[in-house]
C-alpha cells in the first residue's frame, strides 16, 4: 500500500509523520535533525513510501539532498502554501503541522519547489557573504566618520579603491591632529581594512567562477552585466527548464506588478519584490548602468530611456531591470549573445 511521510523541521529535532494512502496514521514519532537519523525511521517502510515531503526553510536543501542521496522521492513543499492551509487548525503544534504535511502530501495539493543543486547553493552562499562583508565596509566607514564628526572633522564618501586610499590617509591625518581619537577610531580603521581584504578575497574566488561558466561568459555579453550580475543570474535560475519563460522567470524574482481583481475592481500595484533580493539589486545596478553609463547603444537601451522621459529614472530602471531578467533567461535558454538590435523583451 502507498505511504507518505512528512517532516516538520526544526533545528534540533524533526516531527515525522506517516499515513497510508487512506490517511491513517503508520508511524508518528520525533528523530533528530539530520539525514541519517530520519533515514533510519523511514527504512522500515520505504518499499510502500512514495514520497517524502518537507516545507521550504534554512534545513531544506541539506535534508532534501541527503535525503536524495539516501534513495527517497523528496518532495520540497512552499512554505507559504502550506501555512496557508495548516493555519485552519485550532492547535498549533509540531506533530499537528506534520499530520497536516502529511494529507497535503497525500492528496497532492502543494506546490513542489525546485531545491537548486550543491554548485548553485554554493555560488550564492559566496554571492551573500560579499554582500555581507561589502555592507560591514559601508557600516564600518560611517561608523569612523561618525566619530570624526563630533569633533569637527568632515569625511566626505569615497568610492572605488581610489576613494578607499584617500578615505585612509584622512583618517590617519585626523588622528594625528588628535590623538586622544586613537583608541576609537584605530580599531574602527583596523576593522574596516580587514573587511576590505576579505572583500577582495570574495570578488577574486567569484571571478575565477565567472571565467570557467560559460554561461556566465554568454551573459557578460550584455553592456552592463558583469561579473556579479551574471553569477547572481545564473546561480539563481539554474536550469532554465523549471521556468516555462522569461515573464515567469521575472515574476519569481520579483519584478512584476501585484494584482488585485475581484469583479469590477481590478487594481495593478507597485512589484511583488518576492523571490532573490540580492539578484534584484543585481539586476537594478545592471539596469542603472543601461541608462545612465552604456556607452553601447542598443534597442534596449533606447527603450529605457524613453520610457525614463515618461516616467522618471525610478520606475524606468525597474521596467529595464525587468526586461533585463527576460532578455537574460532568452540567453540561458537558446545559447546566443545578446543582439543589441534585437527587440526589447
Amino acid at each position: 500500500m502507498p505511504m507518505f511521510a512528512a517532516l516538520d523541521v526544526s533545528k534540533k529535532e524533526t516531527q515525522v509523520h506517516i499515513v497510508d494512502v487512506s490517511g491513517k496514521c503508520v508511524w508518528r514519532g520525533k528523530v533528530s535533525t539530520t539525514p541519517s537519523d530520519i533515514a533510519t525511521v523511514l527504512h522500515p517502510y520505504a518499499k510502500q513510501l512514495e514520497k517524502v515531503g518537507l516545507e521550504t526553510g534554512s534545513w531544506s536543501s541539506w535534508l532534501y539532498h541527503g535525503l536524495t542521496d539516501l534513495g527517497f522521492d523528496v518532495a520540497c513543499m512552499d512554505a507559504r502554501q502550506a501555512h496557508a492551509a495548516l493555519s485552519v487548525t485550532v492547535n498549533k503544534t509540531d506533530a499537528n503541522d506534520a499530520e497536516g504535511l502529511a494529507h497535503l502530501l497525500r492528496t497532492g495539493l502543494f506546490r513542489d519547489v525546485r531545491v537548486k543543486p550543491w554548485c548553485d547553493l554554493r555560488r550564492r552562499a559566496l554571492l551573500r557573504a560579499r554582500a555581507t562583508l561589502v555592507r560591514t565596509v559601508i557600516d564600518l566607514g560611517n561608523a569612523i566618520r561618525s566619530a570624526l564628526r563630533l569633533f569637527g572633522f568632515n569625511m566626505a564618501a569615497g568610492s572605488g579603491s581610489g576613494g578607499a586610499r584617500a578615505f585612509e590617509r584622512r583618517v590617519e591625518q585626523h588622528l594625528a591632529e588628535q590623538p586622544g581619537l586613537v583608541p576609537v577610531v584605530m580599531p574602527l580603521l583596523d576593522a574596516w581594512r580587514a573587511a576590505r581584504k576579505q572583500v577582495a578575497r570574495h570578488e577574486s574566488s567569484i571571478r575565477a567562477e565567472v571565467r570557467t561558466d560559460e554561461r556566465c561568459q554568454l551573459l557578460m555579453t550584455v553592456p552592463g552585466v558583469g561579473h556579479l550580475n551574471a553569477l547572481g543570474f545564473v546561480a539563481a535560475i539554474g536550469d532554465t527548464k523549471s521556468f516555462p519563460s522569461g515573464r515567469t522567470a521575472a515574476a519569481w524574482i520579483g519584478l512584476t506588478p501585484r494584482r488585485y481583481q475581484s469583479g469590477e475592481i481590478n487594481m495593478q500595484g507597485r512589484i511583488s519584490r518576492h523571490g532573490d533580493k540580492l539578484l534584484r539589486s543585481y539586476l537594478y545596478e545592471a539596469a542603472a548602468h543601461i541608462l545612465t553609463r552604456a556607452k553601447t547603444d542598443s534597442a534596449l537601451k533606447r527603450w529605457g530611456t524613453d520610457l525614463r522621459e515618461k516616467i522618471g529614472f525610478k520606475r524606468a530602471n525597474v521596467a529595464v531591470a525587468r526586461k533585463l531578467a527576460v532578455t537574460l533567461f532568452a540567453m540561458l535558454r537558446t545559447g546566443k549573445p545578446f543582439e543589441a538590435e534585437g527587440v526589447p523583451a
